[in-house]
Order: C-alpha cells, then structure tokens, then sequence
C-alpha cells in the first residue's frame, strides 16, 4: 500500500517547526545565506512549503528576506541586543502585572510546578560543564512562560514569545557557565514568591533585575 500524502500545509508547518527549532538554537548562525533548494532536501519538502516557511519566519525576525539574494538569517549586534531586553522588559512587566491580576489558582499550581521542574534540572549540559544545557533551557522557558500565563491578552502574550525567542538566540550563541557568577535559582524563586504573594510591584522589579543582569552578561559575552 503506497503511503498517503501528507497535505501541503501539515509539510509547510513541519518545514517551518524544524527551520525555526534550527535557527533559535544556532545551528543556522546569524547572517548564514540559507540556501532553498539544499533546505528542501534536508528537510524532504517542496520549494513552495520551504518558501511559505521563510516567510513565516521573516515576519517573526529570524529570517531576512533581500531582494534578488534571497533569505538569510538574522544578524545579531550589541544594539539589537540592547534594544530587544529593554524592550522585553517592558512587556514582560506588562505581563505580569495582568497575570498577577487575574490568575487562577490553576496558574499558581503551574507555576509552582514549572519552578520545581527547573530547579531540579541540572543548568551545564551534558558532557560539557561550561555550557548551558538544552534541557535546562527549555525548563527555564517554561518557567518564564508559567510567570505571565494567567494573564488574558493574546497579544501581549504574542508578543512576549517573539521578544523571548529572539533572546534565546543571544544566550544560546554567548553564553558560557563558567562566565557567569549568579545564583539564578534564587532569582527565580524570589520572582515566584512574588508572583504567589500578589505583589506585582516587587515581582515587576525583580524581573527588571533578572533581565538587565542577563543583558549585562549577554554584552559582556560578546565582546570576549
């Protein structure tokens, strides 16, 4: 029996999951010409399902598309950088307030459970102490996610994910552990206590904290 066709936008969203996977963990690095036809051989898909995923991924700021060049990825500078966490720091302020407004019950268990899942996840990769591991990464995305959750925009949530994803991009590239001198388990677990407290002017600045030390962190990183 031959195997049933996949449809069209079921191959142009597994094309765009995969790039997009590829390109906030670095393995597509900053300013790298991507090259259609050789994308659509990695990734078993047709011109138009890879075409419709750059597409995608240029509107979301991880792909630049140039006229008569093509697509490329993103650059990444200092300014951007400092641009992106001030930015995010703002919205994610935004967030949290709301959350911190009108959240259930449920979105405190779910924060309390996302901390514990970080805390207890190993921050060096495998193999290789001197770097952050996926794992934790991802962990430590679920967590910040959990922080704003219980809020009721859909745009300020969408938003908040893009800012956060384009700052996956920097600390994947920058940072090493060994740079790095900060209890951030204690930061994260004052910004729940906040958070579980109500207390929205001390979560909000708890959270320009955390961010601005990463900033710092970030640039110094950079320029070593």
């Amino acid at each position: 029996m031959s195997a049933i066709p996949q449809p069209k936008s079921s191959l142009t969203q597994s094309a765009y999951e995969r790039l997009k996977g590829d390109l906030l963990a670095c393995r597509l690095e900053p300013d790298e010409r991507l090259n259609i036809s050789e994308l659509c051989g990695a990734l078993g898909v047709s011109l138009g399902a890879v075409r419709e995923a750059l597409s995608r991924l240029t509107s979301e700021g991880l792909v630049v598309a140039e006229p008569q060049r093509g697509f490329r990825v993103a650059s990444i500078s200092e300014d951007e950088l400092r641009d992106l966490y001030r930015t995010r720091i703002e919205i994610e302020a935004l967030c949290l307030r709301r959350a911190i407004e009108v959240g259930s019950l449920r979105w405190e268990s779910n924060l309390v459970a996302a901390y514990h899942s970080l805390s207890r996840t190993p921050e060096a990769a495998p193999g290789h102490p001197a770097h952050v591991g996926d794992e934790w990464l991802q962990r430590h995305a679920d967590f910040h996610e959990a922080l704003v959750s219980g809020g009721d925009s859909p745009w300020l949530m969408r938003l908040r994910t893009q800012l956060f994803q384009q700052s996956q991009r920097y600390r994947r590239l920058s940072v090493s552990l060994a740079k790095t001198k900060r209890n951030v388990d204690k930061e994260h677990r004052e910004l729940m206590e906040a958070v579980l407290a109500r207390d929205a002017d001390r979560a909000v600045a708890l959270m320009r904290d955390h961010l601005q030390l990463t900033t710092k962190i970030l640039l110094a990183a950079s320029r070593a």
